[in-house]
């Protein structure tokens, strides 16, 4: 059995070296010696003690798991040395559809192109290369359209814990409708 000293550091450091969100499941694969409720005290002591230090990152609860990542009062010097954005920049057509697809999932294809008024094959495509989207099933009518739904991706991308975060939709379309 390891000691929860030596755990910590080892779950530190799985959480420093992925780029995307560590589940507690995946930590569990890689420390069987633990179980889910000690896996998640370590992560959350860890979230403590970097938030009462004066440390320039955290650890945060994203998109069904657990991140490092720079403190938001660094943002602007972090920004200042990235040259290039980790993720590409999201089309509008893109962004449109992504919105139907996280307010409306499951949908369809059929069902986005209703809502859009055009053809959205390509954008659907696009998004799901990017891993935004993901196919979620088959709906059940005849011929059997693809349902599509988001990603932890989507998730991580727009720093989302979970589905949840999304800004209610009253106040979306308030801002649609002001623009």
């Amino acid at each position: 059995m390891i000691s929860k000293e030596k755990t910590k550091p080892i779950i530190e450091s799985l959480l420093f070296t992925q780029d995307k969100p560590l589940t507690v499941k995946k930590i569990e694969e890689v420390i069987p010696e633990l179980e889910e409720g000690e896996i998640r005290t370590i992560v959350y002591e860890l979230m403590e003690e970097y938030k009462a230090e004066q440390r320039g990152i955290q650890v945060i609860e994203i998109a069904n798991g657990f991140q490092m990542c720079t403190k938001k009062q660094y943002e602007e010097y972090v920004q200042r040395l990235l040259t290039h954005s980790r993720s590409k920049k999201i089309s509008k057509p893109a962004l449109e559809t992504l919105s139907i697809i996280a307010y409306k999932q499951p949908i369809t294809k059929v069902e986005i192109e209703a809502i859009r008024g055009v053809e959205s094959g390509g954008v659907i495509r696009s998004l799901l290369q990017a891993r935004l989207i993901k196919m979620g099933g088959r709906k059940n009518v005849p011929g059997r359209p693809i349902l599509y739904c988001t990603t932890e991706d989507f998730l991580a991308h727009f720093g989302l814990r979970d589905l949840s975060d999304l800004p209610p939709l009253h106040e979306v379309n308030q801002v649609i409708e002001e623009q």
